[in-house]
């Protein structure tokens, strides 16, 4: 149940326009009840799921959750199974959601490496889902930032051979645009579960600026309030840009 008191307290004039998530806990939300890994990835899409409402009832432009790692390849093929199998059945069932609540879905990350059947669907979605614009669901599927950057200056490499871009003319502005990320706003707040103080590889490039959160919750157990204390702590921060205090209040 949603903590009025913190919802109340919740300035809808300084919302986070970009919210990402890495999900972590999964398995060890599930080993401390003795149950199999994959359980506590089916919760955790339970905990998506919640997340994804509040997101779009509070007006979030963009929310971001890391799903899939290029790491996560490396687990054992049963789980990857699994994890394929979870993401299939959660796409299938929050499409009518997301066509709903107007939602349009995008993904980043190395698609072509996800099984056809998985790629498949998400390219029905991304075309069912594109002409909404109420807010903008990301799965970093297959991501990898640091492989990210590394496909982003191969094509930048290519278009200056090709002369379609002049590298003098390269910014920050340009070099986003060969990002995964091209047409979001960079992250506000980060937030991570389950008590890790890392990034794990993820939206290195993006998160220059952005306020990061460590919360100690498993992600399956994580849901509305834990969001909203997120954003309330996004709301406490001065986020200066590297100005000084005078110019911040100014």
């Amino acid at each position: 149940m949603i903590d009025k008191t913190l919802l109340d307290k919740i300035d809808k004039n300084k919302l986070p326009r970009h919210i990402a998530i890495i999900m972590d806990g999964n398995g060890r939300w599930a080993k401390k009840r003795n149950l199999p890994r994959v359980v506590g990835h089916r919760v955790g899409a339970k905990s998506v799921e919640k997340i994804v409402i509040q997101c779009r009832k509070l007006g979030i432009e963009a929310l971001t959750l890391y799903a899939f790692s290029d790491e996560n390849w490396n687990r054992p093929n049963e789980e990857i199974d699994t994890l394929m199998k979870i993401l299939k059945r959660f796409l299938r069932k929050e499409l009518k959601r997301m066509l709903k609540e107007n939602i349009r879905f995008n993904t980043i990350g190395k698609i072509e490496n996800l099984p056809k059947s998985v790629v498949d669907i998400i390219k029905e979605i991304e075309d069912k889902t594109k002409r909404n614009d109420g807010m903008i669901l990301s799965l970093a599927l297959s991501y990898g930032s640091r492989g990210e950057i590394i496909e982003a200056v191969k094509k930048l490499f290519s278009d200056v051979k090709e002369e379609k871009v002049c590298i003098d003319d390269l910014d920050d502005p340009l070099f986003r645009r060969y990002l995964f990320t091209s047409g979001l706003p960079e992250p506000d707040l980060l937030i991570r579960t389950s008590g890790e103080l890392r990034i794990s590889n993820f939206l290195l490039y993006q998160i220059a600026y952005t306020e990061l959160y460590f919360t100690n919750v498993l992600w399956p157990a994580f849901r509305e309030n834990d969001l909203l204390k997120a954003i309330l702590s996004f709301q406490r921060r001065k986020r200066r840009f590297g100005l000084i205090d005078e110019q911040y209040f100014e």
